[in-house]
């Protein structure tokens, strides 16, 4: 008994976590860029990473928390525009082809040893050198609370306050797309994912519009990148190729092109792979399968209800099978 209720006090626990919002943030982000507007952008880790080295150099250089998080905004903004100008007019496989090379070379960049002075190279930035002007805007004080089952610092790497923000975050976002998809803008989006000629015809820019999310959604994806890294470190190899599929699988459980499927798709994303491996650990004894092994396994089914998700319900749990015409 006492080993299933640590099961649900792990799934709980990785409900609420500060890399599950980040992932539901992340997944909010491509879900403008692919949801809505049907864009085949592979590459939202490398959005999230450069977010992520914009902020922690920046605090790293002695500068504040606000000046900071504007620095990382405005490089992914340039970032995007930059991406954008050559690859928009892409269409399909070529634009997913592109982004995820993209994403690679900020990371091969982040990690080389040239690079070392500024981003610690293969070895990150620690959590140390950014965290605290973060924790310096928290007005949960010191100490420790317990809400039902969960005991966290109120303040500190993984305490109550980065999850308040995260999530809090993550709903504001989930009410910023809901008004902009719900505007002219957003049906701009719609009709260019659907029939992009068709929206030429009546006088709008598809490229202005794709532009656009493709720089909305980076910014939303830095923000993402700076929460994920907020309660560890700023690893490059830690927001690399795995992330970005990650982050499709979650909106694609969740339903693309909906509200709250950026949300929900992430925490059973998480909340599945620990129940399978912590099942499995229970169930199997560990001269069959070591911890290392399990963890394995746990990915493996992952992939494989991804697959007969995207076979049997391809709108995934929220979405609309209506808005799966996709202009490509």
């Amino acid at each position: 008994m006492d080993q299933i209720i640590g099961i649900l006090r792990d799934m709980s626990s990785t409900a609420i976590a500060p890399s599950t919002a980040a992932f539901a943030i992340a997944a909010i982000g491509l879900n403008i860029h692919f949801g809505y507007t049907g864009l085949l952008n592979m590459g939202q880790a490398g959005f999230m990473l450069l977010g992520a080295y914009g902020y922690a150099v920046s605090v790293s250089a002695g500068l504040g928390f606000w000046l900071s998080l504007l620095i990382a905004l405005l490089v992914v903004l340039v970032f995007s525009f930059i991406l954008g100008i050559p690859t928009l007019k892409l269409r399909g496989d070529y634009l997913a082809i592109v982004t995820i090379s993209a994403a690679e070379i900020v990371r091969m960049v982040g990690r080389s040893s040239i690079m070392n002075p500024i981003t610690g190279g293969s070895n990150g930035i620690p959590n140390s050198h950014y965290s605290q002007p973060f924790n310096d805007l928290s007005f949960f004080g010191d100490g420790q609370t317990t809400i039902l089952w969960w005991t966290y610092d109120n303040t500190g790497v993984n305490g109550w306050w980065i999850r308040f923000v995260a999530w809090a975050l993550a709903l504001l976002l989930c009410l910023l797309v809901w008004l902009l998809v719900r505007s002219p803008w957003g049906r701009v989006l719609k009709g260019i994912r659907e029939d992009e000629d068709a929206v030429r015809s009546l006088g709008k820019s598809a490229y202005s519009f794709k532009m656009q999310a493709l720089i909305l959604g980076g910014l939303i994806g830095a923000l993402a990148g700076i929460i994920y890294v907020l309660p560890t470190s700023v690893q490059p190899d830690g927001l690399g190729r795995s992330t970005t599929f990650f982050i499709w699988t979650a909106l694609l459980l969740g339903g693309a092109a909906t509200i709250f499927g950026p949300i929900l798709g992430p925490i059973l994303f998480f909340v599945v792979r620990i129940f399978i491996q912590d099942v499995t650990r229970l169930v199997v004894p560990p001269s069959v399968m070591s911890g290392q092994q399990t963890e394995q396994f746990s990915w493996i089914l992952i992939g494989i209800a991804l697959m007969l998700l995207v076979i049997f319900r391809p709108q995934g749990i929220l979405g609309n099978k209506k808005e799966l015409s996709f202009n490509v």
